[in-house]
């Protein structure tokens, strides 16, 4: 989904404008949405120890639809319907694979490490866009791309003796979720209500079929943190839609790293576990490489045509 354009180039409109305000609080408002996916990935961590991943997916796409078809219940049989069913149903697979694989690897590798690797997906956005949609991408954006891909690897270190194949989780899953990302733009067409309820239903549907063989009874001291789950992946979803229908993606995305910051700090609060200095220092090429690619297309759209 394409959030609508501004004609203001980003965060620099007058004081006192009306678009500056509505910029501001489209950040905020993203603050807020990475703020509360973090606190969803730390209770998804929690509850991958002590249960199947494929039965913590479940219970967050079953909870997410349950509240989205409570919303969307007087318009739900119109907001179902969409040009681009195929492309819909790939779009629900690929964002299902990627929290199954996120929070996969949280059993074996730490929050950090695995946000940390899973943020190099804006800068595989604009690689899969220039591929598949015939964006222009051009030497500068391709430096930020490899930049990004070399950090994960440092993060990774494959053919070191501290290599934890579990690593490769989130990076699959950062592929999985450009992908989404990319199959998003093509059903464009479609409203934003459209897209969140494909994606919660396909993701329910599948995992349905899935869970009955990984499933285990659910202790009644868990209960909350299931809850939690899905409540929190459903408000961050839609602070996060919110955020980019007020304000330019390429104004506010950046403040998404700070997911990296929520995440070592609920690592170190729940865990006592801090990221290694190989893995800041990936994270910060990681980062670095997503704002200058930003940056590029931040240019780009406000360049005159």
């Amino acid at each position: 989904m394409t959030p609508p354009q501004s004609t203001l180039p980003p965060i620099i409109a007058a004081p006192g404008n009306p678009g500056r305000a509505t910029q501001l609080r489209g950040i905020l408002l993203l603050l807020m949405a990475i703020f509360t996916f973090t606190l969803m990935d730390a209770i998804g961590k929690y509850l991958a120890t002590r249960y199947h991943p494929v039965q913590v997916v479940w219970v967050r796409f079953v909870a997410n639809l349950a509240i989205v078809a409570l919303v969307l219940a007087p318009r739900l049989r119109s907001t179902l319907a969409t040009r681009r069913p195929v492309v819909q149903l790939f779009r629900g697979v690929t964002q299902l694979g990627s929290i199954l694989l996120f929070f996969s690897s949280l059993q074996f590798i730490g929050l950090a490490e695995a946000t940390a690797i899973m943020d190099i997906n804006p800068v595989l956005i604009t690689l899969g866009a220039a591929l598949f949609l015939g964006e222009s991408i051009g030497i500068r954006r391709g430096f930020g791309i490899a930049a990004a891909l070399c950090g994960a690897l440092i993060i990774i270190r494959p053919g070191a003796g501290v290599f934890q194949p579990a690593a490769l989780l989130p990076l699959i899953g950062a592929f999985t979720y450009a992908a989404g990302a990319i199959l998003t733009r093509i059903a464009r067409s479609d409203s934003t209500a459209t897209s969140v309820l494909w994606s919660a239903l396909v993701g329910s549907v599948l995992a349905s079929f899935a869970v009955p063989f990984f499933w285990q009874p659910i202790a009644p001291q868990d209960l909350w943190a299931f809850a939690l789950l899905g409540l929190f992946g459903t408000v961050a979803q839609a602070l996060l839609i919110r955020a980019f229908a007020l304000a330019e993606a390429a104004a506010i995305a950046p403040f998404g790293y700070t997911g990296l910051i929520w995440a070592g700090l609920w690592g170190w609060l729940f865990w006592g576990t801090l990221p290694d200095l190989w893995t800041v220092a990936g994270a910060l090429i990681i980062v670095g490489a997503g704002l200058y690619v930003w940056m590029r297309e931040a240019r780009a759209m406000n360049r005159p045509t």
